[in-house]
């Protein structure tokens, strides 16, 4: 059902993902050469994947199982866009211009951690319909 706690931990998951795509900087070196430009192709698909994950399973609240399965591919693609920040961030040599680079790396995090909180909320609500399943 749409008002399970799950929903919520996966509709905040989209938001921060939107927020994400939204305030993406776009991060220059003293030199004047982007690291991070806002039109890469493969972070901004990470990013869009991540958003249409949550929102498909947002919408499939009646197939907990797939819910589950959506969830742990949206992580997945979370620790990949993480991976992607730090390796850019670390790439870069000297200092940066934009001095809050690292709220870029945190909000995949935010994510991910409110993905398992979804996940443990919906293995609740699996094993209590197996448990009343059990008793008929």
């Amino acid at each position: 059902m749409l008002q399970r706690i799950q929903t919520v931990y996966m509709i905040i998951s989209a938001l921060v993902m939107g927020c994400l795509y939204i305030w993406f900087p776009s991060i220059v070196d003293e030199a004047g050469n982007t690291v991070i430009a806002r039109d890469e192709v493969f972070v901004f698909g990470l990013i869009f994947v991540s958003i249409a994950l949550a929102v498909i399973s947002i919408l499939s609240f009646k197939k907990r199982q797939l819910q589950f399965v959506l969830n742990r591919l949206n992580i997945i693609s979370n620790f990949v866009l993480l991976g992607v920040f730090v390796y850019r961030s670390l790439k870069v040599s000297g200092e940066i211009l934009v001095s809050e680079k690292g709220i870029g790396v945190l909000l995949p995090i935010i994510s991910i951690v409110f993905l398992v909180l979804a996940n443990k909320a919906i293995k609740k609500d699996e094993d209590l319909v197996k448990s009343v399943d059990r008793l008929r």
